[in-house]
């Protein structure tokens, strides 16, 4: 008998045909049982076919085995919802009504999440009639009883910041639940890919999410290896995981001085804020962009770096890390900023596994989830970055993990600096296999990135996925502001510090 699940490794891809089909039935109870035994949705995503149908595809991502796990079944206007027995497939469901037009039967809360306009691919010319989404019309959660009030937030900020949409029901000044409306900053990136590669995708996955410009260009160059049968030389192996923490060590400093200047400590939030530049500045060192664009290219790197830079980086790196060393102790050193950290939007295990949250909003909780341990790819199959983890699951653990993650992100670039392999920084690539697919997973500084891409016949992308961190995390901060008073979710906000475009593409 054919098993449900096609097993893959990441970044390595397999013929489309060997996906199994399962029935609606069987496909529901094979995810909620694979979840329940311990794995978690890294994607779920529907793709017309030439039936008029949508077929929906689960990817399951087990990080106690190392394996992914992937399997099929085509649905037409409606299909049993997943949601009621596992709460990771939430928001993934919400996509799919929103994008396909079909409807979970039994999804507790279906509302649009992008307000985007439905495909209506010829294959699928189904209409979503019930509302109008392109305007934003929907029902927001609504709490009775004369004491109780709403409080909305943007969806723009007093800040030079993306929009994004928060309404909190209150009492006082008790926040008893938190309902986050994204979509203002909808591109349509996912099928502006349909077709590719071509010359701008590159620069899609660049900027999904400018701050994980290097991340993401990871994941997608590994789609197109995987599908292209190549391996990129050990230089560039080098240089991508260089690049890539350094983006995690610009991005953390920067996080933890926000965090900083929430509750109003102005020396760590200076420092760090200068200290943020100083990263930045090394991967420009390597790219000449501060933010690593044009570095990572489908067959290894752009750029190379001789003696007299890797020393430059080197130097640089010592000097930012001693900074933030003395910037971040005097965090922890602080009493005033402990008692707002701790005890602050917290988020319990149970409900961190039940959402399926990744990155350092998961290891804040105890959870030890990292892409790079878990499904290492590239240089991190052979050397490997202990995550650090931290039980508390509020404000001073989320920031915490970021500190331990500097720590060992450092000393991984320096020691990879230090012993960078001679030889090429890159390898030609060619045409994609026809009809396969392929998941890459790659760990980000907000965590988990998941792509996943489908070719046609000719080898184009006929169907391209990415979950950004943010789509598994931003249920997670809507949890961890109940019952907080409602001056505390800046902080709590940052404390995640999630992104609204790589939400919503």
């Amino acid at each position: 008998m054919r098993p449900p699940w096609l097993t893959l490794h990441n970044g390595k891809a397999a013929p489309l045909g060997d996906i199994p089909q399962l029935g609606v039935t069987q496909f529901r109870t094979q995810v909620i049982e694979g979840v329940d035994g311990g794995c978690r949705i890294a994607a779920f995503f529907g793709h017309a076919i030439a039936t008029g149908r949508v077929r929906l595809f689960a990817v399951l991502a087990d990080g106690a085995g190392g394996t992914i796990s992937v399997c099929s079944a085509d649905v037409d206007a409606r299909y049993p919802a997943l949601t009621p027995d596992c709460p990771q497939a939430h928001w993934f469901e919400r996509e799919i009504a929103e994008q396909w037009g079909v409807h979970p039967e039994g999804h507790p809360w279906l509302k649009p999440i992008r307000f985007q306009a439905p495909y209506r691919d010829a294959a699928s010319p189904r209409p979503r009639g019930d509302r109008n989404i392109t305007a934003g019309v929907t029902d927001f959660f609504a709490m009775g009883g004369g004491e109780v009030h709403e409080v909305a937030v943007g969806p723009v900020h007093a800040g030079i910041i993306e929009p994004g949409h928060f309404r909190f029901q209150c009492h006082g000044e008790r926040v008893f639940h938190l309902e986050i409306s994204l979509g203002y900053q909808h591109r349509g990136v996912e099928r502006a890919l349909v077709g590719g590669p071509e010359k701008r995708t590159i620069h899609y996955m660049e900027t999904l999410a400018g701050d994980t410009s290097v991340g993401h260009a990871t994941a997608y160059c590994e789609v197109v290896e995987a599908l292209a049968g190549y391996h990129i030389p050990p230089r560039a192996q080098v240089l991508r995981g260089v690049a890539l923490e350094l983006e995690r060590l610009a991005n953390h400093t920067g996080d933890l001085g926000a965090l900083a200047g929430d509750v109003a400590y102005l020396p760590t939030a200076a420092y760090c804020g200068r200290l943020r530049g100083d990263f930045l500045n090394l991967t420009a060192l390597i790219c000449g962009s501060r933010f690593g664009r044009g570095c990572v290219r489908p067959g290894g790197v752009r750029f190379d770096v001789d003696q007299g830079r890797v020393a430059q980086l080197r130097d640089g790196l010592g000097a930012a890390l001693e900074g933030v060393t003395g910037a971040v102790s005097l965090l922890w050193d602080t009493p005033s900023v402990l008692a707002r950290f701790e005890g602050t939007g917290t988020l319990t295990r149970a409900d961190c596994e039940q959402l399926g949250l990744v990155g350092p909003a998961a290891r804040a909780c105890g959870v030890a989830r990292d892409v790079r341990q878990e499904f290492p790819s590239g240089i991190f199959r052979f050397v490997q970055i202990p995550s650090g983890t931290w039980d508390s699951g509020d404000v001073f653990g989320r920031a915490y993990v970021r500190w331990l993650d500097i720590q060992r992100s450092a000393t991984f670039v320096g020691e990879q600096l230090a012993a960078l392999p001679e030889g090429p920084t890159s390898v030609a690539t060619g045409r994609l296999a026809a009809n396969h697919l392929v998941v890459s997973l790659v760990e980000g500084w907000r965590g988990e990135i998941c792509h996943v891409g489908i070719t046609d016949a000719d080898g184009r992308f006929v169907r391209y996925k990415i979950v950004d961190p943010s789509f598994h995390n931003w249920m997670g901060l809507a949890l961890a502001l109940r019952n907080q008073e409602i001056s505390d979710f800046p902080l709590c906000n940052k404390s995640f510090n999630l992104s609204y475009c790589g939400h919503d593409l």
